[in-house]
């Protein structure tokens, strides 16, 4: 994937579909499109899934809340795609089981019931572990850090777990391997017009200053958060079609669950949620909250009443409460929640909607990871009709995804790598200073720097420490210290000077060294 070639693809070619946004639905959008056959485009304005496509609770998953809740179409069909992203990308999506506790007789046979439905739903085709019934000493065997005080037993489920930063890059490539030109850090700055349809857009790149045009026959809006910005564009006085909230998260030592083989869910929460701690890259990510926010931030911050709250909620199970001073890491996503009133287009889900302006531009918003490639095939669906492109059925569902393999072989470290993990390891074969680790308190070598830098468009150490791997999601300070050695990598390859490499270095630290954010008046 070379940044260089989408560039001048994307200056020279004019495309019958163009996607703004680079997070799950844009990329899942931009695979979905080429795969039919069509001419597509991609830009992103910053890193690809640097906003919430990266800062998920990193689960493929039906939604247990949604089955609460009645919505069993919604689960169906998320439940549906859970497994149609494991047969695809066996590399990134993983069956991870789960413990719900019992400390109340009783919940073993109500939250038992709940789940055999969930499997119930998942079908016949389901690829996924079928859940049961466990007593205390098996519930305590998958995760030893579990309180026994108390403890009846516990319900075992299964859902998916993933890698969501590196599913996105996963999709960039894909999309290219099937013929789109794709580039991160282009902003769409204006549209351009014929007549009164959109026509394409105005884009700069971020280290120039010239803008150029991209030439389109409809235009897909796929900025997430974003959405109403992008929309207003075209139509200042566009209502909003969405709004946010924020879900934080914390990321502790695996020795916190007792280094545990399922993860933990927390069905009810004081405040009426699910929470989560689950095994994830060798560490504990528990999570989420639900905060009502004003609007879209790009690097949105945890406040320190919700690290408290996740705190406290996940210490009532734990055999040994977790303190302040064992966080490593923190960091908080904004969820695209959709505005039903705003749109002049039925909504096609309960999650996500589709809106068509009277300009031609098509927007997408809400939805999740885990229906991304249903949202995908809507909205690219919506821009042929649109577009008055030839009507060209869906090619995804059976598409398996770039570098999917079974992975059963490769380490924590290398599996999201899939096919492409060789390559990483010849880099460190033929070098072996690009073997040893960044930093002692996390897996990650040069090079893998190297790598996203040639194949997968990293262009900053924020690219490479938080997306290309996980380093700054996992461990804020191992991050840091990394970050020196990637700089001095990054402009080997890049060909920046020592002036680049300091800048890179102080925007950096200003992200790894971030307090928690004020609590809103």
């Amino acid at each position: 994937m070379n940044r260089a070639d989408g560039l001048a693809r994307l200056a020279a070619e004019r495309f019958d579909v163009l996607i703004v946004g680079g997070g799950a639905t844009g990329l899942g959008a931009a695979v979905d499109a080429a795969a039919r056959g069509f001419r597509t485009g991609l830009i992103e304005a910053e890193d690809f899934a640097s906003a919430t496509s990266s800062r998920s609770t990193k689960l493929i998953h039906g939604g247990v809340r949604y089955l609460q809740q009645g919505d069993i179409g919604l689960v169906r069909e998320a439940l549906h795609e859970r497994t149609t992203l494991l047969r695809n990308a066996p590399h990134l999506v993983r069956d991870r089981a789960f413990v719900v506790p019992a400390y109340r007789w009783f919940e073993l046979p109500y939250y038992g019931a709940g789940l055999a439905a969930y499997d119930l739903l998942a079908g016949w085709g389901n690829a996924f572990g079928r859940s049961r019934i466990v007593g205390p000493r098996a519930a305590q065997a998958l995760i030893p850090g579990l309180r026994g005080a108390g403890l009846h037993g516990a319900i075992v489920y299964h859902d998916g777990q993933f890698d969501d930063a590196r599913l996105a890059v996963t999709l960039a490539r894909t999309a290219v391997d099937r013929g789109a030109a794709v580039a991160n850090y282009v902003r769409a700055t204006s549209f351009v017009y014929d007549g009164a349809r959109i026509a394409g857009v105005r884009a700069r790149e971020r280290e120039g200053e010239a803008e150029f045009t991209i030439g389109a026959r409809v235009v897909v809006n796929a900025t997430g958060i974003f959405v109403d910005e992008l929309r207003r564009l075209d139509a200042p006085q566009a209502p909003a079609l969405l709004a946010q909230s924020r879900g934080s998260h914390i990321v502790v030592r695996a020795a916190a669950l007792g280094d545990a083989q399922a993860g933990l869910l927390v069905p009810r929460t004081p405040d009426g949620r699910v929470l989560f701690a689950l095994p994830w890259h060798e560490h504990v990510l528990i999570g989420t909250t639900d905060i009502a926010v004003a609007g879209p931030e790009l690097d949105p911050q945890p406040t320190g009443a919700e690290i408290a709250y996740l705190l406290e909620t996940v210490n009532r199970y734990l055999a040994r409460p977790l303190g302040e001073s064992e966080i490593l890491a923190a960091w908080a996503g904004l969820r695209p929640l959709v505005n039903r009133r705003a749109t002049r287009t039925a909504a096609l889900s309960r999650e996500h909607l589709i809106d068509v302006a009277p300009s031609g531009l098509v927007t997408i918003a809400g939805g999740k990871w885990t229906t991304y490639r249903k949202m995908a095939a809507d909205v690219v669906d919506a821009a042929l009709r649109v577009g008055e492109l030839p009507p060209t059925p869906p090619a995804t569902e059976h598409l398996p995804l770039h570098g999917a393999r079974d992975v059963g072989a490769l380490d924590e470290r290398l599996r999201v790598y899939g096919t492409d993990a060789e390559a990483v390891l010849a880099l460190e074969r033929d070098d072996p200073s690009l073997a040893a680790p960044l930093d002692p308190r996390l897996p990650y070598t040069g090079a893998q720097v190297v790598y996203g830098a040639r194949n997968e468009m990293a262009q900053t150490v924020d690219d490479v420490l938080a997306r290309r791997t996980r380093a700054l999601f996992l461990d804020a300070a191992g991050a840091r210290a990394s970050a020196p050695a990637v700089a001095a990598l990054l402009a080997a390859e890049l060909g920046r000077d020592a002036a680049w490499q300091r800048d890179q270095l102080a925007a950096f630290d200003a992200l790894a060294l971030r307090p928690p954010a004020p609590a809103a008046p």
